[in-house]
């Protein structure tokens, strides 16, 4: 029999998706599960999107563009000058998602060996496309004791070495909700600026930030203009995961260039899903006001309960909609596992995901779990309970 690749080997699993098989083992047991573990809102699509894809009338379904379609860019180019971000159509590349779009800007910009600086815990998918196109990530470990925030820019800086050509930041962060401020934006832009490194900045997020401040892009970062490789997707914000539509945008013309033939080569984003997409942009502004409000309360909701749990630690996070939250355990794999396998009250249980699954580094974040508030109230209580009553009885309680 052939042997796999090296790389194969190397590609990690999905903490999010790793425990499926398991909830699927317990809803044949007849359990019904609370689903904390991914990022897929409750909140109704946009109803113009949902028009949009009911009154599909083509008579053939064609290949687009491999940029994609020139109308949605305009749209989305008009999109981003509602927050300042000045970007033209010819800036931005239409992608299957907002992974594709990480997965590509590595890509376009990486060569194997090359190192990748991140700011950990964070979206898991990083390591994985790093794997992917050989580079190499450099974990930078946060602290759940002061919010996962970021140190101070010197000791930052010891992470650069001569193999250093990114820095990545999720703003607002994947999986903490933790949103960066002005200084440690321009922290970060001085050294992509002395350095030269490229910015992969993934602002999917950036319609939930609830300090009351305008959320800071990338963009609005002075002096490194060809350094920014932007990141976006429709499928948080408004409800859109299975559409599979995200944007990468930089004005690095180069980049363009290289990212176009990654393009080619798979052809075109999802057709279906640009016209959704594009006519999710006409949504009323209503939409996204009262969508904001909602993850706000359920914020305040869940930390508020998880904080309320003896053992139980999770710091307020300040967009997105997850949380990591430290607990009384002594594996989080074991026990999100435990969850689903060993565990149920009044035949319910929760399904959470390991946080040791959001950091590169070895043996970190075994206590620590990410959770979505992406339930409403009711069920969010409901699921609370759950990890309570759980945490009574899990033959690992470490307190």
């Amino acid at each position: 029999m052939p042997i796999s690749s090296r790389r194969g080997a190397l590609m990690p699993e999905s903490p999010i998706r790793k425990l499926v098989p398991l909830s699927r083992q317990a809803i044949a047991r007849g359990i019904k599960i609370y689903h904390l573990n991914i990022g897929q809102p409750d909140i109704k699509t946009p109803q113009v999107a949902l028009d949009a894809l009911k009154n599909i009338e083509r008579s053939i379904l064609e290949y687009t563009p491999s940029e994609g379609l020139l109308s949605f860019r305009e749209k989305l180019a008009a999109y981003y000058q509602k927050f300042h971000i000045d970007v033209d159509t010819e800036d931005i590349i239409i992608t299957s998602g907002g992974s594709e779009a990480v997965l590509f800007a590595m890509m376009a910009c990486l060569d194997p060996g090359d190192e990748i600086i991140v700011p950990e815990p964070a979206y898991a998918n990083y390591t994985a496309f790093a794997v992917s196109c050989g580079a190499v990530i450099r974990p930078f470990l946060l602290n759940i004791e002061n919010g996962f925030a970021m140190p101070p820019a010197e000791e930052f800086e010891k992470m650069i070495t001569p193999r250093t050509r990114a820095i990545l930041i999720s703003n607002p962060n994947n999986p903490t909700g933790y949103l960066y401020n002005r200084k440690e934006l321009d922290d970060i832009r001085d050294l992509v600026k002395k350095y030269d490194l490229y910015l992969f900045s993934d602002e999917v997020y950036r319609e939930f930030c609830y300090t009351g401040a305008p959320h800071i892009s990338s963009f609005h970062l002075e002096g490194i203009r060809d350094n920014v490789i932007l990141i976006d997707s429709v499928s948080k914000r408004y409800s859109e995961c299975g559409i599979r539509i995200g944007a990468l945008i930089t004005k690095n013309v180069q980049v363009r260039k290289n990212v176009m033939k990654f393009c080619q080569a798979r052809l075109c984003p999802p057709l279906i899903g640009q016209l959704v997409a594009e006519a999710t942009l006409d949504a009323p502004e209503s939409y996204m006001e009262e969508v904001y409000e909602e993850y706000l309360a359920r914020r305040n909701f869940m930390i508020e309960a998880i904080n309320k749990i003896p053992g139980c630690y999770s710091p307020m996070p300040m967009g997105a909609f997850y949380t990591v939250a430290r607990l009384p355990i002594d594996d989080a794999d074991r026990f999100c596992a435990w969850l689903l396998e060993s565990f149920e009250y009044d035949r319910k249980t929760i399904m959470i995901a390991p946080a040791s699954g959001f950091y590169s580094a070895p043996n970190v974040g075994r206590n620590e779990v990410r959770l979505a508030y992406v339930l409403k109230k009711e069920d969010l209580a409901t699921a609370m309970m759950l990890l309570e009553k759980a945490l009574e009885i899990y033959p690992g309680r470490t307190s």
